[in-house]
């Protein structure tokens, strides 16, 4: 393909293998490092802001949002490309790190992997999510998954208030949530929109766990911002008065309220007082006369009749009665009367501010490992892939919920070329996984027992083959030099310092 041709880069040089990166920067021979990588990153978030994206994404917004269909999925007869992905220089890996003491459960005998699970992000102010895995890097921050789950092709600008989830389990977040704060693309993705290069790299910050919540004044609640909300409650009239008494008056602190009551009494009862309401027509007419002593008589004098303009006559919705006198619109209103006794009642409130509370979870590698890396393998390899296909196939059979993580096991091929999409060079796997799944893991070598692997591609496009309304691939761009060059520039970037307080 033409881009990929443009973009070809020289081999980086022999394959770097890695038994343990903990603490160690990624680096290979000087002469691969003479060619920079095709690598364009972005910004998501500082770490100011990490704690209020990271509360924004409460158990029924991580609920409510949608999986992200835009630009993942294609049906009809597809035939396989006449252009092949193949490796441009030595393969290489990095392995992978433990997944620590929880489980993320098992699957049909598999055991799932703990790093794997949802990216969220916003679109036009819309939640909508994708799948990702945690990957090796030398600060334990970084996330694989689809650069159309991370940039918006439409607008050509990333997607907002992106958060990386491990374990993911119907609204859960287990290790915390990882807010985004560095993104890092192919050139070629941004550029043309080239899903040959559908692959994305994202540091994170150290995760952000809720620990609670706890009451503040006006100003630290003013001054926050993370998460939080005020309640008001009613205090007895000698707190009221001595908070009056120490503000000079009524503030936030401490408030009044006046409500009153009417009950209706039988005509003339002492104690009571007459009053007048307006009614329908209807009602008017069918009261009592208006010296009638009983209540709900009509209310002598009480009935007005207006001239309006039409587009007031139009919107009016009362209970007077509307009619058009020799082209005059006009409203007339009618009243009753009644015998009521009249209470009044003063309650006293405060307000209560209420901050959310949230302490730093540690680096996302720490907490649930990462999958390996590897590059410039063979094109017909066997591979795991992970995500959380939710999507019906395209005949209305919906078999997946989204809430659970599910796998597939296949041996991979060319995929067929996709236009749309500019996939040209792509590989696929079978597999029965529907929208939803879209940038998990392609892993290599999967140890169930271990729960890693290598991340070879992630989920890119899904598609029905054969136009028959069931998904049966799922693609990945393939893995190469260039793949690897972009990767190790994200891997070796700190994220900075979190601010939880």
């Amino acid at each position: 393909m033409n881009t990929r041709a443009k973009r070809l880069l020289l081999p980086l040089g022999g394959a770097i293998v890695a038994s343990s990166m903990m603490g160690a920067t990624l680096s290979t021979s000087a002469s691969a490092q003479a060619k920079p990588a095709p690598v364009k990153s972005g910004s998501l978030a500082n770490g100011t802001d990490a704690k209020a994206i990271a509360g924004s994404w409460t158990p029924s917004k991580l609920k409510s949002a949608k999986s992200y269909l835009e630009d993942s999925s294609l049906s009809g007869k597809l035939r396989a490309s006449t252009s092949k992905a193949s490796a441009d220089g030595k393969a290489g890996t990095v392995a992978p790190t433990g997944a620590g003491g929880k489980t993320a459960g098992t699957s049909k005998n598999v055991n799932l992997p703990t790093n794997v699970g949802k990216v969220f992000f916003q679109v036009e102010g819309k939640p909508y999510w994708c799948s990702g895995t945690s990957i090796q890097s030398k600060y334990r921050n970084l996330v694989a998954t689809a650069a159309h789950c991370v940039y918006d092709t439409d607008k050509n600008v990333y997607v907002d208030n992106f958060v990386f989830i491990p374990g993911y389990y119907q609204g859960k977040a287990p290790w915390g949530i990882y807010v985004g704060s560095k993104v890092n693309l192919h050139d070629d993705f941004k550029v043309y929109e080239d899903y040959d290069y559908d692959y994305a790299f994202v540091n994170v910050f150290n995760g952000v766990k809720q620990t609670g919540e706890k009451i503040v004044d006006k100003a630290t609640f003013d001054a926050y911002k993370g998460p939080k909300w005020a309640k008001d409650e009613e205090i007895t009239k000698d707190e009221y008065q001595k908070k009056v008494d120490e503000k000079g008056g009524e503030t936030a602190d401490a408030w009044s309220k006046t409500t009153g009551t009417e009950t209706v009494l039988p005509w003339g009862t002492a104690g009571g007082q007459r009053v007048v309401k307006e009614v329908t027509k209807d009602e008017y007419d069918k009261a009592p006369a208006a010296n009638s002593k009983v209540n709900y008589a009509k209310a002598p004098g009480k009935t007005a009749t207006e001239i309006v303009d039409e587009v007031t006559y139009n919107k009016y919705t009362g209970p007077g009665y509307k009619k058009i006198v020799d082209s005059a619109y006009t409203i007339t209103h009618y009243f009753v009367k009644y015998w009521v006794k009249k209470t009044t009642t003063v309650k006293y409130y405060k307000t209560v501010f209420h901050i959310k509370t949230f302490v730093d979870a540690g680096r996302l590698g720490d907490n649930v490992g990462g999958q390996g890396f590897t590059w410039n393998r063979s094109t017909k390899s066997k591979f795991f892939s992970f995500g959380y296909p939710t999507s019906a196939h395209l005949d209305g059979d919906k078999v997946y919920t989204g809430e659970t993580m599910k796998w597939c096991y296949g041996q991979a091929g060319a995929a067929p070329a996709v236009a749309k999409y500019k996939a040209e060079e792509q590989l696929a796997i079978k597999c029965a996984f529907t929208p939803g799944a879209t940038g998990g893991p392609w892993l290599l070598q999967y140890k169930s027992s271990k729960r890693t692997g290598y991340v070879n591609g992630v989920v890119s496009l899904t598609l029905d083959t054969d136009g028959n309304g069931r998904y049966d691939r799922i693609t990945t761009p393939y893995f190469n030099s260039d793949t690897y060059g972009i990767y190790k520039y994200a891997a070796n970037l700190w994220t900075g310092k979190l601010t939880t307080s």
